[in-house]
């Protein structure tokens, strides 16, 4: 890292651009950033956190860009055509994306803890932080999310922990192939799905990923985690797994709550009881990841399945928004098929119809996984379940737009589920209302718009109303 530069974030209320301007502030170098979304008078209490933090902001017009001897960081996603872009290329200052800058720190740490895979990433990558600071560890933590634990009234938006020089753990990407960039002395792999890439492109990806690891974390309940940990060299792998007790770690006894989910963790001959305030097996499934990546660590298991007991859990991840006339309002980051498996199979574990609203997160993978997202809803919608869908979130730039909501509406509602596609999110949320009485769970997911929990606030205010 060139400490003597300002990095300038293009992009810097992004979910995972603020973690790591944090990061980089905490090392003493300067930070400053532009987003369109600040521009926009979007999520205003965002970028006042930023402010408070001493992290000055400027239009996403190059203003900010002002002189040679900084370093733009921009995502992978950033077009040329952005004025902060031009701006960098014509004073000749130096450009880096943010995986190129997150992987030269994770790298340079002494113990990098990396957690990949399509879904649970961020709630394993918490738990593994939460873990460690409780422990005395000292973590610095990535996240791409916030993180409930580490909340306070000057850091609501909690998607980074500042450590004291212990371990480095991050969650990795793999939608831009960048996770290629990172050596991880534990690589996490929770599972292997079709998401952002095709499965050729994800098999090369992740296996790339966990044989550099000295040692790697892998979930046998995947067909794809568990043909590449048939192939690891013994000692290499930790195994985990909800159903399969050869594994190095296994669950027994899941019994779900309202408010969590109980378990004994298998280890050889050991059971030792957890307890979850997330509910749902796929946060069993994470935590039995999380233990085998502390063990890695010299962790105890006693001591980190106590310190489970702790953690409080991710934004957005099945968040009970709250209750008003008898209708609760939920929050949910789900927006892969798997994802919304996972979210669908724990609220069915409960009474209560399920009056969905999903937002495609982008045009590119709505048109990938149409066929996935129809299968997916016709699977796990029970059927007075009702769906309704606006068109995805757009923020600009050149996209192809040849599928959209009403496609993958109509390949439901073909095959027997109720399901409605309205363009605008507003008319959605006008159907949700109309829909809605007394005992019915309304469930908003999405990825890509900090609005969404906003939007989900706003239809609780409505009922309370």
């Amino acid at each position: 890292m060139e400490r003597d530069s300002l990095y300038f974030f293009c992009g810097i209320g992004g979910s995972g651009m603020l973690p790591l301007a944090l990061i980089v502030q905490s090392e003493g170098v300067g930070v400053a950033g532009s987003d369109r979304a600040l521009d926009q008078g979007r999520t205003a209490a965002k970028f006042d956190f930023l402010r408070a933090r001493g992290i000055p902001l400027f239009p996403q017009d190059g203003s900010g860009v002002a002189r040679a001897g900084l370093v733009l960081v921009t995502s992978a996603a950033v077009e040329e055509t952005v004025p902060d872009v031009q701006a960098a290329r014509r004073l000749g200052a130096k450009l880096i994306t943010r995986a190129e800058l997150l992987a030269e720190l994770f790298n340079g740490a002494a113990c990098g803890i990396g957690v990949a895979g399509t879904s649970g990433k961020s709630t394993t990558t918490g738990m593994i932080g939460w873990i460690l600071h409780r422990l005395g560890r000292e973590p610095t933590v990535m996240n791409g999310a916030v993180m409930k634990n580490f909340i306070t009234p000057e850091a609501p938006f909690a998607s980074a922990l500042i450590g004291g020089g212990g371990p480095f753990v991050s969650e990795v990407d793999e939608s831009d192939g960048s996770i290629a960039l990172y050596r991880p002395r534990v690589a996490v792999l929770n599972n292997i799905a079709l998401d952002h890439k095709s499965l050729e492109e994800l098999r090369g990806l992740f296996g790339d990923f966990v044989d550099k690891a000295d040692l790697a974390v892998l979930n046998l309940d995947n067909p794809e985690t568990a043909r590449l940990a048939a192939a690891m060299p013994a000692g290499k792998c930790v195994t985990y797994s909800l159903s399969e007790l050869g594994a190095n770690l296994a669950a027994e006894g899941i019994a779900p709550a309202a408010d969590g989910v109980s378990f004994l963790v298998v280890d050889g001959a050991r059971r030792i009881p957890v307890r979850l305030r997330v509910p749902g097996r796929h946060n069993v499934s994470n935590a039995l990841a999380a233990l085998g990546a502390v063990r890695a660590l010299g962790v105890p298991l006693a001591d980190a399945a106590e310190a489970l007991a702790g953690f409080e859990g991710i934004r957005r991840r099945l968040e009970v928004v709250g209750t008003a006339a008898g209708v609760t309002v939920i929050d949910d980051f789900a927006h892969n098929p798997d994802k919304i498996a996972a979210t669908l199979e724990t609220l069915h574990n409960f009474p209560g119809r399920l009056l969905i609203m999903f937002q495609p997160h982008g045009f590119g993978p709505l048109r990938m996984m149409k066929d996935a997202f129809i299968a997916e809803f016709v699977r796990d919608m029970t059927e007075g379940d009702v769906l309704v869908m606006p068109d995805p979130v757009y923020f600009g730039g050149t996209v192809d737009r040849s599928v959209t909501s009403a496609d993958i509406v109509s390949g439901i509602a073909a095959r027997g589920r109720h399901a409605f596609a309205l363009s605008e999110r507003a008319a959605c949320g006008d159907k949700l209302l109309e829909l809605a009485r007394p005992g019915d769970r309304i469930l908003v997911m999405g990825a890509r718009d900090d609005t969404l929990s906003q939007f989900a606030g706003d239809l609780l205010a409505s009922f309370s109303r």
